[in-house]
């Protein structure tokens, strides 16, 4: 098995009460949720179908995946 994949979700609060989640390290995996929580879990799921993708597609091995939230 590779090394350790960590990823880390950043949350924040929109001007118009939205929350936005994102994965720095995953360009284009960001979400949008009515709380925090909703948010992170949305942008969560988003990056493990990348992720996916990359394995199915061949761009990547397979690897322990660990999720941290930006505090």
């Amino acid at each position: 098995m590779g090394t350790a994949m960590n990823f880390e979700i950043e949350c924040e609060r929109e001007d118009d009460g939205r929350w936005l989640a994102e994965v720095p390290q995953l360009p284009g995996v960001l979400a949008y949720g009515t709380s925090a929580d909703d948010a992170m879990a949305k942008a969560q799921v988003l990056a493990l179908r990348v992720l996916a993708e990359r394995l199915e597609n061949s761009e990547t091995g397979p690897q322990a995946i660990t999720f941290s939230i930006a505090a």
